[in-house]
């Protein structure tokens, strides 16, 4: 029985090794078949045309396979243009914001020059109606104590600049030189509590004194009668007495008339003319004296 059984075993695997190499030489043949029509069909497509209603036909079959098994490709770059064009939309927004900036300085800073060329335009066209020689100084320092009302100009004793020397801007008297040093001059506006000047009123000749209060932007006209010739609005020019402003150099113009009938004077009160607290540049005048032999002082 054991040896009837080890044939049957014996018998089926060799059975299995006959089929198995059966298998592979049917497999094989199939493989070259197919090869062999493979290259019958690629010579006849070469060389004829009867393949041309064939493919055709194949071509109407297989395009729509094609388009949707290409769908996830193009889908997905689809997805990848989309998020980098938002990437470079967001870097360039990110450029032109910073060169929005830049520009918006540059337009400032643009701005800021023109006015102070205007300003210059307008000090050297005032500077050419005086009589005067004058010098073109810049301020550089302002007195921090509030008590006073002092600036500091560029120019000193080297420029021949003296201790009592008027000085103006484009649109009046500001004040006199109170200090010179070599390189440098304190100038004592004339808003200055201490500071007093002789004034006449431009339109009737009336003198009067005008007194610093100490507040910015306002004088005080000393001893006006009630029946003085003077009216809001009237300039006031340097009247040249006392010798130590020339005459005619605009000083402020009247503000405010306060009759108090239990007082003798009026309490009057004038505007500067000159723009004291926004003049970059002023003008220093020289008299005759001052000068010289020489005949100019270049601005």
């Amino acid at each position: 029985m054991r040896a009837i059984c080890a044939i049957d075993a014996n018998y089926v695997r060799g059975g299995d090794i006959k089929t198995l190499f059966l298998d592979d030489a049917v497999t094989g043949q199939k493989v070259f078949a197919l090869v062999l029509l493979s290259c019958a069909l690629l010579f006849t497509d070469y060389f004829t045309d009867h393949l041309d209603g064939v493919r055709s036909t194949l071509n109407v079959v297989v395009t729509p396979v094609i388009y949707v098994a290409n769908v996830p490709g193009r889908t997905l770059r689809g997805v990848e243009e989309i998020v980098e064009s938002r990437s470079d939309m967001r870097d360039r927004l990110l450029s032109l914001e910073q060169e929005k900036l830049i520009l918006s300085a540059q337009t400032a800073q643009m701005a800021a020059l023109i006015a102070e060329n205007n300003r210059l335009r307008e000090l050297l066209g005032s500077a050419a109606k005086l009589r005067d020689h004058v010098l073109v100084s810049e301020l550089v320092g302002v007195n921090p104590d509030p008590g006073k009302d002092e600036i500091i100009v560029d120019n000193g004793s080297r420029d021949r600049v003296q201790v009592g020397q008027p000085v103006l801007d484009a649109y009046g008297l500001i004040g006199q030189v109170i200090e010179v040093s070599a390189t440098a001059s304190r100038v004592m506006l004339i808003t200055d509590d201490r500071h007093s000047l002789p004034v006449q009123v431009n339109r009737s000749n009336l003198r009067l004194v005008a007194r610093g209060t100490g507040v910015s932007g306002q004088l005080e006209l000393q001893h006006v009668q009630p029946t003085a010739d003077i009216a809001v609005g009237d300039l006031l020019v340097s009247s040249g007495l006392g010798g130590r402003f020339p005459v005619g150099y605009p000083v402020a113009y009247v503000s405010e008339l306060k009759h108090d009938p239990g007082r003798p004077f009026v309490e009057t009160r004038a505007t500067p003319s000159a723009r004291l607290e926004r003049s970059r540049h002023v003008l220093l005048v020289f008299s005759t004296d001052q000068l010289g032999t020489s005949p100019v002082v270049a601005p």
